[in-house]
């Protein structure tokens, strides 16, 4: 048995727990650069904003109907996680954080239970304790909990934003999965829709009646697994410990067009100690890294330019300096002057397990570990950036715009909420 709890509206309700006044406004929260709408409340899903539409295209209708923009506040919105993540915790001994907004529970052993009653009161607890509305989906499986989700969102089982699939018989499940398109299916995304459609399989119920050996010579197992979960075979455990990842990228898109090689760098080098921070993290060391630039593609009349450059490294490394000093060798092989930069970005590649560093014969460059550890804790403490490379630069013009961000509520103590 699985439970699969999922934030409503995740960004947008974390705005609305600090500002109470936007409870019955229509709010959308942006992408970087205030560029595209990244998340909507049901105000403006009512009013038929699609999701990812760009700001500058609603402008007209946000006046119209008063809708609130907000830039992208990350720092607000990973704390709300952790703290909805450590809530829900306690109602199993098994949890995946599968995403900033949604975790799997483990509900063996829970069978004598309400479930119901037990999700309601997930839902009573984390909406009491940090704000957020979140709807449970309850089912013998991963797939059919996350199914059960899109049910409590949607009511179709008439359970008060939860749904139980178990609590169904089968011509019940039948009728729902009837009435679902395939693409509500996880897994399931355009291209394949298209292609199930081709083949008469057009709703949930489709797919799940459809032969799984058939599908798997047609697509892959993990199709072939997706219908056996369906019909309540589960072939997907929960992953208690996220598995390292295999490569760690950062970028951004500037807020401002970049047409210089020491602006390129400070930026380049800000995102290489974000990407080296993540890989201390999970204690890895990167044997390779890649740097690339690219103009507006956009921007048909510009003149247009994009390159990258993967640089092995001599050893294994997860020190920030090294990765730096390699990441802006490659940057001055890549750089054209006359164009306007709009993104750079880095991917920290061939990663291994720090316990499995290997040195060369010759290496007489100074071990710093312990002071990135002392700086990945300062900035864990007293916030990102606190500590960081003097090649990031002080002025960093070139930074996203994030005009309409809110404050950092819960990680700036200059940004507090006042009560008055």
């Amino acid at each position: 048995m699985f439970a699969l709890i999922d934030g409503n509206n995740f960004y947008v309700s974390c705005e609305r727990v600090f500002n109470p006044a936007l409870a019955h406004t229509p709010v959308v929260v942006l992408s970087n650069n205030d560029g595209c709408v990244v998340a909507r409340s049901n105000e403006v899903k009512a009013l038929g904003v699609k999701m990812g539409v760009p700001w500058y295209q609603i402008r007209e209708l946000a006046e119209k109907h008063g809708i609130r923009a907000f830039s992208s506040n990350y720092s607000l919105y990973a704390d709300m996680s952790s703290r909805m993540m450590n809530v829900l915790a306690a109602y199993s001994p098994e949890q995946e954080v599968y995403s900033i907004d949604e975790c799997f529970l483990g509900l063996n052993g829970f069978e004598r239970r309400d479930l119901v009653e037990y999700a309601q009161r997930m839902r009573r607890q984390v909406r009491q304790w940090v704000g957020i509305p979140v709807c449970v989906g309850i089912a013998e499986t991963k797939t059919l909990a996350k199914l059960a989700n899109h049910c409590a969102k949607k009511n179709l089982a008439g359970q008060d934003s939860v749904c139980d699939l178990t609590r169904l018989d089968s011509a019940q499940r039948a009728r729902v999965f009837a009435a679902l398109p395939v693409n509500e299916v996880w897994g399931v995304g355009r291209r394949l829709t298209e292609q199930l459609n081709q083949r008469g399989i057009q709703s949930v119920e489709d797919l799940r009646r459809s032969d799984p050996e058939t599908l798997r010579q047609a697509f892959s197992v993990v199709l072939e697994r997706t219908v056996r979960e369906l019909n309540g075979t589960s072939c997907l455990s929960l992953e208690a410990v996220a598995p390292n990842k295999r490569e760690i990228m950062s970028s951004r898109s500037f807020g401002a067009y970049v047409y210089d090689l020491p602006s390129l760098a400070e930026a380049v080098a800000l995102y290489v100690g974000r990407a080296a921070e993540k890989l201390r993290r999970q204690g890895s060391l990167a044997g390779m890294l890649q740097v690339y630039i690219r103009t507006n593609p956009f921007k048909a009349n510009a003149p247009q330019y994009q390159r990258g450059l993967t640089i092995p490294l001599p050893e294994a490394t997860d020190d920030t300096p090294r990765l730096i000093r390699a990441a802006h060798w490659g940057l001055r092989r890549i750089y054209k002057p006359g164009f306007a930069y709009q993104k750079a970005g880095v991917a920290l590649l061939d990663l291994r397990p720090r316990a499995q560093a290997q040195l060369g014969l010759f290496t007489n460059h100074v071990d710093r570990g312990a002071l990135m550890q002392v700086m990945d804790r300062i900035n864990a403490t007293y916030g990102s950036g606190t500590l960081r490379s003097a090649a990031e630069g002080m002025r960093q013009d070139w930074r996203m715009k994030r005009e309409r961000k809110s404050p950092a509520y819960t990680t700036q103590w200059d940004e507090l909420p006042e009560v008055g």
